[in-house]
C-alpha cells in the first residue's frame, strides 16, 4: 500500500495522541491495547494477528519495506507519520520509527497451561521491565510452555518489557496473576512440580537430572528479595546454582537463564 506522506498523522492527530496514552498502564488496562516499538516486536506483532495498526515515518518505511509489505498481507492499517509522531509515541531516546497497535495478549493462567505443559516459567513478582522481557525471551529460547508472571508484578505489556523480549511476547503464551497461591494451585494440578531458586537449597543444579526430567514450574524470586521463606516451603525442591567464581550471586535473569535451559535440555533430550 502506497503512503502517502503529505498527509502524515502529526504528534497532535487523535489517534496518535490516543496511541502515546497506551505508555500508562492504566490506559493499557482500561483499553485492552498496547503499542510496540522496533522492528522484531512490529513484525511479531503482525505475524500473530495481534497488531491491528501499524504507525511508521518515511524513513523507516523504506528500511522496513518487507514488514509494510506483509501488513498489507495481513489487512493491518498501516498510517503515515511525522518525525515529531514517531517521537511522541516512542519511549526511547532514538526511536525506529515503526510501531504497531496490538490487542491484549495476555493469556489467563489456565490457557497458558492448558494442556500437558512440561516446562513454565513463573518470575514472582518481578519489578523490573528489562527482567520481565528478558525472562520471556528466554522462556521461548528454550522451548518453555508458557510465563506466568505472578504476584504484584511488572505489566509485561510495559514498552520496555515488550522491548526486551524481542518479539518473544508474541510467540508465547504469558499470563499475570495477583494470587500466587491459585497460580500454584493450578500448576500442581497439571502435574507440574514446583522448583525454586535459592542460595541455600538443599539441591545443587549440577545433581538435578532426575528432577528436571519431570514436567516442572520453577519459580523466580523478585530482584531485591528473592522467594521469600512462606513461598519456598511450597515448592517441593529448593535448588541452589553452584557458584566457582568469586562472585556473590546472579540476577534474576541469568540465574533463570540457567536453570530454564537445564529443565530444557534434560526435558527435550529424546525429543
Amino acid at each position: 500500500m502506497a503512503l502517502d506522506f503529505n498527509e502524515a498523522f502529526t504528534e497532535r492527530t487523535p489517534r496518535i495522541v490516543n496511541a502515546a496514552k497506551l505508555h500508562r498502564a492504566a490506559q493499557r488496562k482500561k483499553d485492552k491495547r498496547f503499542i510496540v516499538e522496533g522492528e522484531n516486536s512490529v513484525e511479531a506483532a503482525i505475524a500473530t494477528g495481534a497488531a491491528t495498526d501499524v504507525f511508521v515515518t518515511e524513513t523507516a518505511a523504506e528500511r522496513f519495506e518487507e514488514i509494510l509489505r506483509t501488513a498489507s498481507y495481513m489487512n493491518v492499517y498501516t498510517h503515515a507519520i511525522t518525525d515529531k509522531a514517531a517521537k511522541h509515541l516512542s519511549d526511547t531516546v532514538t526511536t525506529t520509527g515503526i510501531f504497531a497497535l496490538c490487542d491484549d495478549v495476555l493469556w489467563s493462567v489456565g490457557k497458558a497451561i492448558n494442556g500437558r505443559p512440561r516446562l513454565v516459567s513463573v518470575p514472582v513478582e518481578t519489578r523490573e521491565p528489562g527482567n520481565a522481557g528478558t525472562l520471556i525471551r528466554v522462556s521461548d529460547a528454550v522451548g518453555a510452555d508458557a510465563v506466568i508472571f505472578a504476584g504484584e508484578s511488572v505489566d509485561p505489556l510495559g514498552a520496555k518489557a515488550v522491548r526486551a523480549s524481542a518479539g518473544s511476547l508474541f510467540h508465547i503464551p504469558v499470563a499475570r496473576n495477583t494470587a500466587i497461591d491459585d497460580v500454584l494451585g493450578q500448576l500442581r494440578s497439571k502435574g507440574l512440580q514446583i522448583l525454586a531458586t535459592a542460595a541455600d537449597g538443599e539441591v545443587d543444579l549440577d545433581d538435578a537430572g532426575g528432577l528436571l526430567s519431570k514436567p516442572t514450574a520453577w519459580l523466580f524470586g523478585n530482584e531485591a528479595h528473592g522467594l521469600g521463606e512462606e513461598l519456598l516451603d511450597k515448592a517441593d525442591h529448593r535448588v541452589r546454582i553452584p557458584i566457582r567464581g568469586r562472585a556473590e550471586s546472579l540476577n534474576l535473569a541469568t540465574a533463570a537463564s540457567i536453570c530454564l535451559y537445564e529443565s530444557s535440555k534434560a526435558l527435550f533430550a529424546e525429543d
